[in-house]
């Protein structure tokens, strides 16, 4: 398969691998609530909503987004998975979860529980 532009060519069978980082972000998110590190929480379900979905487009086409733009993600995400009607309260989830990134990062303000357990 030829490359596009922000997308990258990954073997099918190495999909395991990115769940596995997105399953020890996910736990290590739950672990920070438990602490009331929200902000730590919120960053962490950001980094891990995005493995997920790497996971995902790997293995159903062999290719995961690459760059700095998130967004891109979610619309390989989209082009990737089958039915619109079925994907589209994920892709929604995924899309706010990426959209909070910058507050959760870069902002410098802390997150609250509510933020954080919205996400």
């Amino acid at each position: 398969m030829a490359e596009r532009r922000g997308r990258k060519s990954i073997p099918r069978y190495n999909f395991k691998k990115y769940l596995d980082v997105a399953e020890h972000f996910y736990q290590a998110a739950k672990d920070s609530l438990e602490l009331d590190y929200w902000t730590a929480s919120g960053v962490l379900i950001v980094h891990s909503a995005i493995a997920y979905s790497d996971a995902l487009c790997i293995k159903l086409s062999g290719v995961k987004s690459v760059g700095e733009n998130h967004e891109d993600a979610v619309a390989l995400l989209e082009s990737t998975v089958g039915n619109p009607d079925e994907k589209s309260s994920a892709l929604n989830q995924l899309r706010r979860i990426i959209e909070e990134k910058t507050k959760v990062s870069y902002l410098g303000e802390l997150y609250s529980s509510s933020q954080t357990k919205e996400m």
